[in-house]
């Protein structure tokens, strides 16, 4: 956390024998589709006096070789029908071509190097550069290139020491959340043999003041296999030059398997702060130490109520930014002698907007906002004076504003659903700034525009809605439209340029991105408007926006696909269960799908503050009311593309293995439910553009077979 029906789809389809030129509207006989069978089970569970049977129990053992037969059959079917397609190379090679423009991430400065990623078009992974100013010509630190043959190997993150010495960087194989991290010795450019550590996870590598080593969490080597359940992350440091067996526990706590933790000193090195977090959850705790003295700990604030992030230091004073007693968020000051609640002091106070995230740089806390789902920035000195707010170049979102209080000096990236991630660097101090990097990307985007509207979800509560289509567009009914949706973990979604959604655009679709409860636009209140028993809110959210675009004549349900990944799978899961009628295609992606047992893989536990569990007799009535897996039954459903990876340790895919095998059991029209499996891929972090092109091409296939698109390419 995105296409007049061809008779080649449907006819590919094992035993289909529709006549030639029949269109799939016409088609009754659910005969015609025969999909790759799997044994229904008679597992049957008892939640709380309630029976509920789970007849594909069996394909939750992914290493089991029916299942991975059945995954076989089920990638050739699919195969067969997608590469049918007479548009579908057309799409792959205008994917292609768009994907190939430089591009460039935002820079980071540390001990006088700048840091930045960088892609020449269709390199699998963005390489690592470093300059020795920021306008200076670069040289290659790091290939991820290199890590793997196939290009399955990626960066996970990385971490410069404060000395320009060593650059401490994470590898994920095959797009799994597991990271193994290196060091590499910038003077000779070689890995050092005796820091390789393992099992890190959900984790930063964060460098101590000193340039000794550095703080990172993990977890216990599984005792099964990769996929057990996650508990009991620790944290370590780890002293350059040494074995991971010799690494230092610094935090941990046996008796709260669920917490998790992460280390930032101050700039000054005066201090350690330490985040403790549990799950998903909007919640932390913060214990400070004195890293001079190594004093004991300061439970700063532990009830675990609240949001709190490190934003700076001044002394003994501490600026946190946090949502406690501010659900829109706020800075406040927080002065060690005296860290009780009753003796805080606001710096920022919360306003209107959201306030998403605050840094220091210079003399000033810039603080990003949201407003109504769009970026805004404005800057404040250390002591709260208002002293002004950046131009943006438009309605968009940013990144970026990392920096040191010893400069004025930042990066920051602006997107549009019509511009590409242009780079900006900043001057705090005056609010200057100036382009760094800007793409050439073969993509017209100003014969493209986006509006925001609101829609009434049936309770009243607005929603707001971007809408993004070639200028002229003729409200008439006809346009092909992709409805995309998340709703969840106080996540929001914001404008962003997609190659593969100006591929849709050019084809002549509109793009509707709606921003439903659950997500993170309005804070903490909408957040939790969203989850727990309110989760069927965030799906008549997206009905109603769905009913919103065929009403105000973008589009018609013949001509409506939705689509969404994670919890978004999730959501267009639902959705099309609730509503198969609304819908001409769906498109659900690594999917949260079976509710009553996500929480007993990997780290599906830590959504339970978003979700519940079928553990608590008061959650698993309405986990069970809404579980896509669960809802399946015997009806017409809209064809369906539904994706996952082989790799992927967050949402694993027994979760899209099950709801496929529901889907196709149930279904009674004559729509494809397909299910499409990458190999040696995860829940989409690090994914190759060879993998996200091929991905990309076959939703655009399926969509415009579903829908009808009279594509010309």
């Amino acid at each position: 956390m995105k296409l007049a029906p061809s008779v080649l789809l449907w006819g590919l389809l094992a035993c289909a024998h529709a006549p030639t030129g029949t269109p799939i509207a016409a088609q009754t006989s659910v005969s015609a589709f025969t999909y790759p069978a799997f044994e229904r089970g008679d597992v049957v569970d008892h939640y709380h006096g309630t029976s509920v049977t789970d007849p594909y129990r069996g394909l939750e053992d992914a290493e089991a070789p029916a299942v991975m037969a059945w995954v076989d059959e089920q990638n050739t079917l699919t195969r067969s029908v997608l590469d049918a397609v007479p548009q579908r190379v057309a799409i792959r090679d205008r994917l292609q071509t768009m994907w190939n423009f430089e591009r460039f991430g935002v820079p980071s400065q540390r001990a006088g190097l700048y840091l930045y990623s960088h892609n020449t078009g269709l390199q699998d992974q963005s390489v690592l550069l470093r300059a020795n100013a920021y306008d200076a010509e670069p040289k290659l630190l790091l290939d991820p290139n290199s890590f793997s043959e196939d290009g399955t190997a990626s960066l996970a993150n990385h971490s410069l020491s404060g000395d320009g010495k060593y650059l401490a960087y994470a590898v994920s194989a095959s797009g799994s959340d597991w990271r193994t991290v290196h060091v590499r010795d910038l003077e000779t450019g070689e890995d050092l043999a005796e820091d390789h550590l393992e099992w890190a996870k959900f984790t930063d590598l964060v460098w101590h003041p000193d340039h000794s080593g550095f703080w990172y969490g993990r977890y216990p080597q599984p005792a099964k296999n990769e996929a057990d359940s996650l508990h009991h992350q620790s944290l370590y440091f780890h002293r350059i030059g040494t074995s991971q067996a010799e690494d230092v526990l610094v935090m941990s706590n046996q008796d709260e398997p669920q917490w998790g933790f992460g280390a930032e000193p101050t700039h000054d090195g005066r201090w350690l702060t330490v985040g403790i977090w549990v799950g998903s959850a909007e919640v932390n705790g913060i214990r400070v130490r004195s890293l001079e003295k190594n004093g004991e700990w300061i439970d700063l604030h532990m009830n675990l109520d609240a949001e709190y992030q490190l934003v700076g230091s001044e002394g003994d004073t501490l600026w946190f930014f946090t949502n406690h007693d501010a659900p829109r968020g706020r800075v406040i000051s927080v002065d060690l002698q005296h860290p009780e609640p009753e003796h805080w002091n606001e710096l920022i106070p919360q306003n209107a907007d959201t306030l998403r995230h605050v840094s220091h740089v210079g003399d000033r806390l810039v603080a990003q906002r949201l407003h109504h789902g769009r970026s805004s920035v404005h800057l404040y000195g250390t002591d709260g004076t208002d002293h002004g707010a950046l131009d943006l170049p438009g309605l968009g979102s940013v990144r970026g504003f990392e920096g040191s209080p010893d400069s004025d000096e930042t990066f920051f990236s602006f997107t549009s659903f019509t511009q590409p991630r242009t780079i900006y660097r900043a001057d705090v101090s005056t609010l200057e700034t100036e382009l760094f990097r800007a793409p050439d990307v073969d993509f017209s985007g100003s014969d493209y525009e986006t509006e925001q509207v609101f829609v009434k979800s049936p309770a009243g509560t607005e929603v707001p809605v971007f809408l993004t289509h070639r200028k002229g567009l003729v409200l008439d009914g006809t346009n092909p439209t992709l409805l995309y949706g998340y709703g969840g973990f106080n996540i929001p979604i914001q404008p962003a340029f997609s190659v593969p959604i100006s591929v849709w655009l050019e084809m002549g679709g509109v793009f509707a991105s709606a921003n439903l409860r659950g997500g993170g636009e309005y804070g903490q209140d909408w957040h939790k408007a969203g989850t727990l028993d309110k989760k069927q809110n965030v799906f008549d959210d997206f009905i109603a926006v769905g009913e919103w675009l065929i009403h105000s004549g973008y589009t018609t349900p013949q001509k409506l696909a939705i689509h969404g990944r994670s919890n978004g799978g999730l959501l267009v899961g639902a959705t099309m269960l609730q509503r198969p009628d609304l819908f001409g295609a769906a498109l659900p992606g690594v999917g949260v799908l079976d509710m009553l047992r996500y929480h007993k893989f990997t780290i599906g536990w830590a959504w339970a503050s978003d979700y519940g569990t079928s553990d608590d007799p008061q959650v698993f009535p309405y986990l069970l009311a809404y579980s896509p897996v669960h809802n399946a039954v015997p009806k017409a459903y809209p064809p369906t593309l539904i994706t996952t990876a082989d790799h992927d340790d967050r949402v694993v895919p027994l979760h899209s293995y099950k709801f496929a095998a529901a889907l196709q059991h149930a279904q009674m029209g004559a729509a494809p439910i397909l299910l499409r499996v990458d190999v040696k891929a995860g829940h989409g972090a690090g994914k190759s553009v060879n993998m996200a092109k091929e991905e990309w091409a076959d939703r655009w296939a399926f969509l415009v077979d579903s829908l009808g698109m009279a594509l010309e390419w």
